[in-house]
């Protein structure tokens, strides 16, 4: 009998708020542009009131949500772990969840007193974005948001690199993957973000453990993560850490090791004005390709397709028919 869920998802549950913003103005408020950095409620505040209301888009957002949202709007079953309070944010973040059909293990009656995680998502006109995330009750994600029953009904087990900012979520990633792997579900990674390998590479490597199935990572975090500028050698670390994996590279496409063999994925060339969740979606759009018999290199090449397609607009999704779209080309 087949399993429940395609994928089980944990990460940090953030609503993204999203801003057009020029480098100056990143400079003028010393915020480091490219990368994720973590700030406190009070500091977020400041950023905000900066921009005066010139709010682009809001969404449910977090690295692993965005993967499992893609998912499901390819027709994938997945299930969410996460941790939101009780207030507004949390109550639209919930709702988006069942929203995109997700199952999860936050119903209203265990949202908990406390604010909800928000991320400041700031896009340049180079298509460049740059966050600045208070995580709030996200950052107590711990063991108890899990729901083993669901993990060992599942395909795969996808984490998010974020956790690892957290010593609760990162323990709770860690009994995840020691589920996962006691119950014959593969095991699924991504770095995140070059600042996740730059200040928490030990706590990453924990989390891989001794191999995991499957590792994410872009060409930046790849080379960082292996201690290197030669790509080759990046290609080299990571068949030690994983069974296989994929790195992206931008505009040069994508590189996919299936345990085997190297295989290069196609680039679709577009004109990219925002590259939030490009990511993600390649992760989610990855990860149904094998759950749904596709090989690693057309599972590569659907990935490739819809990281092209979300970069053309703002914001880390697409509208269902557009994503479906592209199992039909």
């Amino acid at each position: 009998m087949g399993k429940k869920y395609h994928v089980y998802g944990i990460g940090n549950a953030l609503v993204d708020m999203e801003f057009q913003v020029t480098p100056e103005l990143l400079q003028e408020l010393s915020i480091d542009k490219g990368v994720m950095t973590l700030v406190d409620e009070l500091r977020q505040g400041e950023i905000i009131a900066k921009f005066n209301g010139n709010l682009c888009k809001q969404s449910g957002g977090g690295s692993a949500a965005n993967t499992m949202v893609a998912l499901s709007q390819l027709g994938a079953k997945g299930f969410y772990s996460c941790k939101v309070a009780k207030d507004e944010s949390g109550f639209f973040y919930l709702e988006d969840l069942q929203n995109c059909g997700l199952d999860t293990n936050v119903h209203d009656e265990k949202e908990v007193e406390g604010t909800t995680g928000k991320c400041l998502v700031m896009v340049t006109p180079d298509a460049d974005r740059t966050m600045n995330t208070f995580l709030g009750i996200s950052g107590s994600l711990s063991e108890s948001e899990l729901v083993p029953d669901a993990i060992t009904d599942s395909e795969y087990l996808y984490m998010e690199g974020y956790l690892v900012t957290s010593p609760t979520a990162k323990t709770a990633a860690i009994k995840a993957r020691e589920i996962a792997e006691n119950s014959g579900v593969k095991t699924t990674f991504s770095l995140s973000d070059p600042n996740m390998v730059s200040f928490f590479k030990e706590g990453l490597l924990e989390i891989i453990g001794d191999r995991i199935d499957f590792l994410f990572a872009n060409e930046s975090e790849a080379l960082k993560m292996a201690s290197t500028e030669e790509f080759s050698e990046a290609i080299t670390y990571f068949q030690t850490l994983s069974q296989g994996f994929a790195i992206t590279r931008g505009s040069q496409g994508s590189v996919v090791f299936d345990g085997q063999e190297l295989i290069e994925i196609t680039p679709y060339p577009v004109q990219a004005i925002d590259t939030v969740g490009a990511g993600d979606m390649y992760a989610g759009a990855f990860l149904y390709g094998l759950t749904h018999g596709m090989n690693y290199a057309q599972a590569g090449d659907l990935a490739s397709r819809a990281s092209s397609r979300i970069v053309t607009c703002y914001g880390p999704r697409l509208a269902t028919e557009t994503l479906k779209e592209l199992l039909n080309t």
